[in-house]
């Protein structure tokens, strides 16, 4: 195997740049994000006249590609568009999202355009983020960097969050459909652009190396549900976004209880989102230095109290005081969490297993943001305490799934070697 430890501080610093763009790119343009849904929500209510009721069906039925997010990364393995990998799909599927948006702008605005259009869009970037996270996970483990890659892929994914917090309702009122649309379909241009990019030190032999070889489509299903590995890996990021009540439960909350303005939900979303990002760069350090295993229990301590300080809280201000300590509780299991994705993912089937924890993440949110909201109701004076009670035994139920994961997999910190698990990949791409 490549002597990863040796090249991988040598291209690290452009490995940093290059998925710092892409991670950007993809964010930024993606359909389930903050920019383009809170826009896109804007216009189904104050030029289409939507209900509430409307919008919600409307994002649970054009997401729908994302509840089989495993069948694109199942693709991303199998196919290799152009004999590029991973680049040909952002040549492919940027333009053509681009393409669905410039028909967007175009068009007369109407509940079924849009509905049409933000499912298309859904459906091609589906294809995106199956590569880019692909592509991530494999540079990952074979540079034994995927600690150092979580945290930047955590950082740089907050600021689209941001962005589409504090920007869509300034676009909303500023900028007609077809303009926003525009933008968007600029952004997209923009990632298929970034497909020509080729740095060595991203895919210089990347697709050649053990952890990138998979086997025939019959192959590879056995092979994934064989790895004994991801079936936590999923686990642990489905129960980490199964937070009853930190959602609209939580806007209620605030509104109703608090007797905040509709406003301070979003600047709580945006202070608690911004508050990862310290973490995230202290993970980046940390993870070099202790192992996967310390910082996953010690994260995950660290976050089952996460929401209990809500519950003391009696007023908007001590609310948003609040948010940026709650936040931050979460960092570190949360950059541990996707570390430990990566590294579980089966030689060659990196898009696939990535994918699923993609289809969990959003599954989890919109399951728990069910169960919180009935959780919520089923009591006036003490439905939020019952959700913030339910999040923190769920979050508890994290630390005995830490024992089904294989030791091996997690003994070692970013950049340490690993004999016993590259002697597991060896096996298994033998076999």
């Amino acid at each position: 195997m490549t002597n990863t430890t040796d090249t991988a501080p040598r291209g690290a610093g452009q490995t940093y740049v290059y998925f710092s763009c892409l991670t950007l790119f993809v964010y930024l343009m993606a359909p389930s994000g903050y920019l383009v849904d809170i826009t896109t929500s804007y216009m189904l209510k104050n030029n289409l006249h939507a209900s509430a009721t409307e919008v919600s069906m409307f994002r649970l039925l054009t997401a729908a590609p994302m509840y089989i997010s495993f069948v694109f990364g199942f693709a991303r393995d199998l196919w290799n568009p152009f004999g590029l990998r991973d680049r040909g799909y952002f040549l492919i599927f940027a333009p053509a999202t681009a393409a669905v948006f410039v028909w967007m702008a175009l068009s007369h605005l109407s509940y079924q355009g849009l509905f049409i259009g933000m499912l298309l869009v859904m459906f091609t970037s589906r294809f995106i983020s199956a590569a880019y996270q692909g592509l991530l996970a494999l540079v990952g483990q074979e540079r034994l960097m995927s600690g150092r890659l979580s945290a930047l892929w955590q950082i740089v994914s907050s600021l689209p969050v941001l962005a589409g917090a504090f920007a869509s309702g300034w676009m909303a009122e500023h900028l007609r459909p077809e303009q926003t649309f525009m933008l968007l379909a600029a952004l997209g241009a923009g990632l298929g652009l970034l497909g020509l990019w080729k740095p060595r030190a991203v895919f210089n032999h990347t697709y050649e190396q053990p952890q990138a070889r998979g086997a025939d489509i019959v192959g590879d299903l056995k092979r994934l549900f064989r790895h004994k590995a991801i079936y936590p890996a999923v686990l642990l990021i489905f129960m980490f976004q199964f937070a009853p009540g930190a959602n609209t439960p939580l806007q209620y909350y605030l509104t109703n209880h608090l007797h905040a303005s509709d406003a301070i939900y979003g600047d709580f979303q945006g202070i608690f989102v911004a508050s990862f990002i310290p973490v995230f760069i202290i993970y980046g350090f940390l993870c070099k230095r202790v192992s996967l295993q310390k910082l996953l229990f010690w994260g995950i301590i660290i976050t089952v109290p996460q929401m209990v300080p809500l519950v003391f809280i009696h007023s908007a201000v001590g609310a948003l005081w609040a948010a940026a300590p709650i936040g931050a509780m979460g960092g570190i299991a949360a950059a541990a969490i996707f570390d430990l994705a990566m590294r579980s993912c089966p030689p060659g089937l990196q898009g696939t297993l990535m994918m699923m924890v993609e289809a969990g993440n959003l599954l989890s949110t919109r399951g728990g943001d069910l169960l919180g909201s009935m959780i919520y109701a089923s009591s006036p004076t003490n439905g939020f305490l019952y959700c913030v009670i339910s999040i923190t035994l769920v979050y508890a139920l994290m630390l005995p799934v830490l024992l089904l994961i294989p030791r091996e997999l997690m003994a070692t910190a970013d950049g340490e070697a690993n004999p016993a698990v590259e002697a597991e990949l060896l096996v298994e791409i033998s076999g």
